[in-house]
């Protein structure tokens, strides 16, 4: 390796690896709100890899990870970034897509759900009537509350918010069928018991699952929620090591693991998740909010992992900023479906002239308060 390069352009953190043959790896951190941060751990890392084998990948994870012990989304986010460059370098070298090296493909396409946003009920209905007619069996990052601006302090009764998510995710069953399936995201919302209380009445409308019932800090807590209701758990999103999936995998507190694959230590890291939820027979959906490049690292592990069960799709990858980063060789079929292409490396390409294209957006710290001025979780 004779370069690692850390890359802010608009929201995301990307991180080319180059080498002396004239390969270039592109991998992605999922460090979202602190890309500063992980990239300044990109730098530090790339240090110790600049003159080494690029090809030697398992090593260097270990080296890295090990080095320090100190770990956080920052610096696994980094860690994760440079792994998947790893991969896309080492998938160049054998002229061979990275699912080919993980064991090769047991899947010919991933099933995908599509992002529904809105700051209303109606537009939050109307985008699941709208992701329905645009092919997708599934529909995701649908919240049974309105995302309300962190500028309006917030105030419901607790029967008004329990009975107001119950009746959410009744308009969006009622408003396309059982041909779609819901997949419900509470974004960390709920306390343990009004998480059980929301579970038990949207239950009858048969949610595929309900995400991130509650805040990530405490796996006893999930494993709470998911003794008490009937709809499976789908969380880890926020978790950034195999050891914290494992923590909750042994206390049967989730049904759908959701690594993302920029987080929890890139492709190696994320194989390793879904080996562990298969041997507990638990579904895996990997977490992606970010590039293409990241879409594209989930997709090799779609292709290779027996447990995959559905893909996070964003919406936006055929707009600005993302077309404008990057060429990839995967598409949306228009029937439910992600393409796996079966070009070398992961599938991504930077454009020319990307950086300048898209500038970094620097995240601001901000959050929403209630009423009574204390903080609140949205």
């Amino acid at each position: 390796m004779t370069d690692v390069r850390p890359l802010l352009l608009d929201r995301y953190l990307l991180v080319e690896v180059r080498t002396d043959t004239g390969l270039t790896g592109l991998g992605e951190s999922g460090a979202w709100g602190f890309l500063e941060a992980s990239a300044g751990a990109v730098e530090a890392l790339g240090r110790y890899l600049v003159g080494k084998d690029p090809l030697l990948i398992e090593h260097h994870w270990q080296y890295m990870y090990r080095s320090s012990h100190f770990g956080g989304s920052a610096v696994m986010g980094a860690l994760s970034a440079i792994d998947i460059a790893l991969w896309d370098i080492k998938g160049q070298h054998y002229q061979a897509p990275v699912y080919d090296l993980l064991g090769g493909k047991v899947r010919s396409k991933a099933r995908a759900y599509g992002h529904v946003f809105g700051s209303t009920r109606q537009e939050l209905v109307d985008g699941v009537i709208a992701a329905k007619a645009a092919g997708f069996t599934a529909v995701g990052h649908l919240t049974p509350f309105l995302d309300e601006p962190f500028s309006e302090p917030y105030f419901e009764t607790h029967a008004q918010k329990v009975e107001g998510a119950i009746d959410a995710v009744r308009q969006y069953r009622e408003a396309v069928g059982d041909s779609v399936d819901l997949c419900i995201e509470i974004h960390r919302r709920l306390t343990p018991t009004e998480a059980v209380q929301v579970a038990l009445g949207i239950e009858q409308y048969h949610p595929m699952f309900i995400e991130d019932p509650v805040l990530p800090d405490n796996a006893d807590e999930m494993a709470y929620v998911a003794d008490k209701i009937n709809i499976p758990i789908a969380t880890g999103e926020r978790l950034t090591s195999i050891w914290e999936f494992d923590m909750l995998l042994r206390r049967d507190a989730v049904q759908y693991v959701r690594p993302d694959v920029c987080l929890v230590g890139g492709i190696t890291g994320a194989k390793k998740v879904a080996a562990l939820a298969e041997a507990r027979h638990v579904g895996v959906i990997p977490h992606n909010p970010l590039s293409p490049v990241s879409t594209a690292a989930c997709l090799q592990i779609a292709a290779s992992v027996p447990n995959f069960v559905l893909q996070e799709y964003p919406l936006g990858e055929d707009e600005f900023p993302k077309k404008d980063i990057v060429e990839r060789a995967y598409g949306y079929d228009g029937a439910g479906f992600l393409t796996i292409p079966d070009v070398p490396g992961i599938g991504v390409t930077l454009r020319e002239g990307a950086v300048e294209a898209a500038p970094p957006k620097p995240w601001e710290i901000q959050t929403r308060l209630h009423v009574d001025g204390s903080v609140i979780d949205q």
